[in-house]
This record gives C-alpha cells, sequence and structure tokens, in this order.
C-alpha cells in the first residue's frame, strides 16, 4: 500500500502551494477575514479556475474524479494556510451526489464547479454534534407538501452561499435537502468563527419544501460515508496546520535569542520541538494510511473517528507547545500561530470532536 502522493498530486499540491503564497499570504488572509467579503469571492473564482471545485465530483457529472487521497493533499495545504472558504461543503455534495440521480441535480453541480454558486453544509445541532441518530431537525409531510422544522449550528460560508444543505430526519430514514437561505420560515444568525470562518446557526420554522428540493431520501448510509469524507478532509488541514506550526516555531527558536544564544539550543525547548515533530509525525502517518484505505474503498467509519481523536488531540499539542515557544506574542492575531491554533481547535470540535469520537471507536470494539 502506497502512503505516498503520486506524481498528479504533486504537481497539483506545488501549484496550489505557489497559488497560495501568492495571494492567500497572512496579510491577504486577514484582508479576507476583516475586510472585503468580495475578496474571498475572488478567492474562490481562482480555486475554481484551478479545477479544485470540479476535483471532488465523478466523471459522469463533468467532474474531475478526484480520489479521496487527491481532497487529502488540497486540504492539507489548506490547513497549513488557514483557508477560510468552504471547500468542505463541496467535498459533501460531491460524495452525495454518487448516491443519487445525476441528471436531476446537473445545473447545481455545474454551478457548484464553476464557482458561480457557493453551497454550505448544515448538519450539526446544539444537543449533539455529530450523531444521526440523535437528529431533531425533521421534515414532516403535511396536506399541502412537506415542511422543514429544526435548528443547525456553525453552518460554515451560510452567509454567502445560494444554498444549503440541509440533512434532515424523516418518517423512514433521512433526507439531504437543498434550501435557500432566503426562503420564507429560515433565520439565520451569522458569526464569525474563532479561526476566522464566517458561520452562522439556521433555524427553520415550517419551511416549504418541495420535490425539487430533495437532493437524496433514504440517505443514512450515503450521510455516513459523506460525513467520514468530511472529516478526513479536516483531518488533513489539521495535519497542514500542525506541520506549519512546527516549522514556524523551529524557525522561531533558531533566530529568537536568550542569554546570547539561540533558545532552541536550550534542552527544554529543544525537547518541546522533538516532541512536537512526533506529534506531526504521528498524525501525518495515520492520515496517509487511512487515506491510502479510503483510496482503496477500504476505510471504515471506526478508521475515521480513530484519526479524528488521535488527530485532534495531537494538534492541540503541537498548538499549545507552538504557543508557549513563541511567549506572549503567539496568542495575538498579529501572528499567524494563533490562527493555525484556532484552526486545529475549530476542526477538532467540528463533526464530533475527541471525545465523541472515542466513544464511537469504543462501541466499536470487538
Amino acid at each position: 500500500m502506497d502512503f505516498s502522493f503520486d506524481e498528479e498530486q504533486t504537481l497539483l499540491r506545488t501549484s496550489l502551494s505557489k497559488l497560495l503564497n501568492e495571494v492567500y499570504d497572512f496579510g491577504s488572509r486577514q484582508e479576507i477575514v476583516y475586510g472585503d467579503p468580495e475578496l474571498s469571492n475572488k478567492i474562490w473564482t481562482i480555486f475554481s479556475e484551478l479545477g479544485l471545485t470540479a476535483l471532488p465530483f465523478d466523471e459522469n457529472l463533468d467532474g474531475l474524479g478526484g480520489r479521496p487521497s487527491d481532497i487529502v493533499a488540497v486540504s492539507e495545504l489548506f490547513g497549513k494556510f488557514a483557508v477560510v472558504e468552504p471547500y468542505l461543503s463541496v467535498v459533501f455534495l460531491s460524495q452525495l451526489l454518487q448516491h443519487a440521480d445525476p441528471e436531476q441535480h446537473r445545473s447545481l453541480v455545474e454551478d457548484v464547479m464553476t464557482g458561480r454558486s457557493r453551497i454550505a453544509l448544515a448538519h450539526e445541532e446544539p444537543h449533539d454534534v455529530g450523531a444521526l441518530a440523535s437528529m431533531q431537525t425533521v421534515v414532516s409531510n403535511t396536506t399541502n407538501g412537506a415542511t422543514l422544522s429544526g435548528e443547525k449550528r456553525l453552518v460554515l460560508g451560510a452567509q454567502g452561499a445560494a444554498y444549503l444543505l440541509v440533512t434532515a430526519k424523516c418518517e423512514d430514514g433521512f433526507n439531504l435537502l437543498k434550501i435557500d437561505p432566503n426562503a420564507r420560515g429560515v433565520s439565520l444568525t451569522t458569526y464569525r468563527t474563532i479561526d476566522g470562518r464566517q458561520a452562522a446557526d439556521v433555524s427553520f420554522d415550517e419551511v416549504s419544501v418541495s420535490q425539487g428540493d430533495r437532493i437524496l431520501d433514504d440517505a443514512e448510509t450515503a450521510l455516513h460515508d459523506a460525513l467520514d469524507r468530511v472529516r478526513l478532509a479536516l483531518c488533513a488541514e489539521a495535519v497542514g496546520a500542525m506541520q506549519e506550526l512546527l516549522e514556524l516555531s523551529a524557525d522561531y527558536a533558531s533566530t529568537r535569542k536568550q542569554f546570547d544564544k539561540p533558545i532552541g539550543q536550550f534542552q527544554s525547548v529543544a525537547h518541546r520541538l522533538a516532541d512536537m515533530k512526533v506529534a506531526c509525525t504521528k498524525a501525518l502517518s495515520q492520515l496517509l494510511q487511512v487515506t491510502a484505505l479510503a483510496d482503496a474503498d477500504r476505510a471504515t467509519s471506526r478508521d475515521v473517528a480513530l484519526l479524528k481523536l488521535q488527530v485532534g488531540r495531537l494538534s492541540q499539542s503541537v498548538g499549545e507547545s507552538a504557543i508557549q515557544l513563541h511567549g506572549g506574542i503567539g496568542m495575538t492575531d498579529e501572528l499567524v500561530v494563533s490562527h493555525l491554533f484556532k484552526r486545529c481547535l475549530a476542526n477538532g470540535a467540528m463533526l464530533g470532536n475527541a471525545d465523541f469520537h472515542a466513544r464511537v471507536v469504543g462501541s466499536s470494539a470487538g
């Protein structure tokens, strides 16, 4: 089993890394986060022109037919640069449409792949993050059709989305719905996440649901597969952020001096850097292993849960060490270290934190 990126993926990563260095340096990222939202739209257009929005979709939808390892190759770099655009929703939709009628949703896919429209995944709920079984957002049949009621939290990119991809419980299982965020009965409470991404909590009050709004019925198995694919991308982002934190910390330790010598020469600092490197190596190796299993269609939900558990804990440890090595300045918004640490924390909490996935791993043992 090969645990390295192939030649095409290496070329893609080289091109994307060069692009991000040019248009997504720390100063540009701060402008995107705190400045004109149109700049983010321009960045999204560039990503689309590079083919990133078409990468996860199957070739029968005129996509590029990317494998899980392709998504990981991209997501790792997005984590390194703490990209705030909601690429995860594209990954989610592409995975779900493998179980749906491709012709029925071709216009939506074309808009997403070309960058004309953005979408936002609305899945997590306030009471129990990550679990399908306890979902309380429901689709109810009425004499006039169907309505959607419930509440979703941490919907990344909801403000600029053409549609919300809403997971909901129905009488015979689960549905995936395409909902207009401006529809009657939809209410958004917007905010910025700790790592700078735009998000919203969304409530649905008897929102009318037409047959055309239903992307997938009887979607439980498909939802589990799609959410695991997004979790894999989240872990790849966290690993990219961890590696950047290690590199920044090592550079800082080699230049910051105390008592006329670099602090990296002090034993306690050297040991901390060594621990950070071990954590990064462990996280990366497990990420590549699960990615290789996913490419071979052999990755189980337990494999992904164990990865999410390990990367969540390891990335927090690396982030805390990076902050401590940089001292007080490491906690400020003026240094990228704090933003990378916040990305690790945010990704660790999304779609089930370490404790949630520890329960998943425990329940599947034996």
